[in-house]
């Protein structure tokens, strides 16, 4: 086995946000080397890895020449120039995980859906569009009707490149890209499930959790973990994760994105090839949290326990409304007085509207008794500035 611990072995890692410093605090209990490539110089992990770069994560050379410099390669964002990575793995023969052939497929929506569609994985009916007036020819000629679901086919994240348009004004305000639109679904919930994989093909699965968006700015407001829903539910939706990672054949964590219908039927909505928003709860009510376990699945380590020891809710802290500027968290004293709570602060300086900040985690053994101290906690804490 290599020496990946107290050694000369250096982990690459393309993304220098809060996922990386969240991943940066497995590497240091391990004492593993961390180099980062990130475009902003204050990115969170700027000031708490080993080696950090500041270049393009879309430029060829920047991804390149930072590639060169390690012994293996993951990501905290998909958003990277693939071609540098295509090379570095062939004609450099560097380890990347997830694999640049997965990143391909998950870096487009209408590449995904196509995925999903030839192995017979079950999605949401779609279309494919390269460009606005494209999308308002089918609709004046009746192939797709309001409402439905618009999204940009690239660079999307955290509801940013996702609209429900439901009428001629919304579709006017579309921006001019490539998208895909879907059936607007009627669903019960939006469940996750995590899925880790090593190479040497071990895979384990963490429980589904269901998710509660924003009404308005699609972000998840609360990640509840075990899911509120019927065990053969559950089974269906772990069934399905575990199928998209084989057919995938993908090695790291994967998070799988799923409705479930109002007569139970599970469709998947979309994948992140990391650890993932949906997983931050494990951090206090998991044997094996989801960053931990990342690290395990790329360095092809035995993969740890994905049971809970205790339900668990996470709360995403977002910029508030009418607030930029350098960052108060206001009232943080008051939810650290309630038992099982735990905040994370993700060290970025400044807030704007719907910025992800930080997340809090609460854990109880009684999932219900957890659901109404989050309540609590998103109505007590506010993300303002000075």
């Amino acid at each position: 086995m290599i020496n990946y611990f107290s050694s000369d072995f250096k982990l690459g890692i393309l993304g220098g946000g809060q996922l990386g410093r969240m991943l940066l605090a497995e590497t240091q209990k391990l004492d593993i080397h961390t180099s980062i490539l990130d475009n902003n110089k204050n990115a969170p992990c700027a000031k708490i890895c080993n080696t950090f770069v500041v270049g393009d994560l879309l430029d060829f050379d920047a991804v390149y020449n930072f590639g060169k410099t390690v012994n293996l390669l993951t990501i905290e964002i998909e958003n990277v120039n693939l071609d540098a990575l295509d090379k570095l793995e062939e004609e450099e023969g560097l380890s990347i995980y997830p694999k640049p052939k997965n990143l391909r497929i998950i870096q487009s929506k209408a590449k995904q859906k196509n995925f999903y569609i030839d192995n017979q994985i079950p999605t949401a009916a779609f279309s494919h569009y390269a460009y606005l007036e494209e999308l308002k020819h089918s609709y004046e000629n009746d192939i797709i009707s309001f409402p439905f679901v618009w999204k940009a086919a690239r660079f999307g994240y955290d509801g940013t490149g996702v609209k429900i348009v439901r009428n001629n004004k919304d579709l006017e305000n579309l921006p001019n890209v490539e998208c895909i639109t879907e059936k607007l679904i009627p669903f019960k919930n939006e469940l996750a499930v995590i899925v880790a994989r090593n190479k040497a093909g071990e895979t384990k699965t963490y429980p589904v959790v269901e998710m509660e968006f924003h009404p308005e700015e699609n972000q998840v407001e609360y990640v509840i973990c075990p899911a509120r829903i019927d065990f053969k539910v559950a089974e269906k939706a772990r069934e399905l994760a575990l199928k998209v990672v084989s057919k995938l054949d993908f090695i790291g964590l994967l998070a799988v994105e799923m409705f479930q219908t109002e007569d139970d039927k599970i469709l998947v909505n979309e994948v992140a090839p990391r650890p993932h928003n949906s997983g931050h709860y494990s951090i206090e009510a998991s044997y094996t949290n989801q960053f931990e376990q990342h690290l395990r699945s790329i360095l092809n380590l035995p993969l740890g326990n994905t049971n809970s020891k205790v339900a668990g809710i996470m709360v995403n802290l977002v910029g508030e409304e009418g607030f930029s500027g350098d960052v108060v968290y206001q009232n943080i004293e008051e939810i650290l007085k309630i038992d099982g709570v735990t905040p994370h602060i993700y060290g970025k300086k400044e807030t704007r509207p719907f910025r992800k900040m930080g997340h809090v985690t609460i854990i109880n053994a009684d999932i219900d008794k957890a659901r109404e101290i989050a309540q609590k906690v998103k109505e007590t804490i506010r993300v303002i500035s000075k």
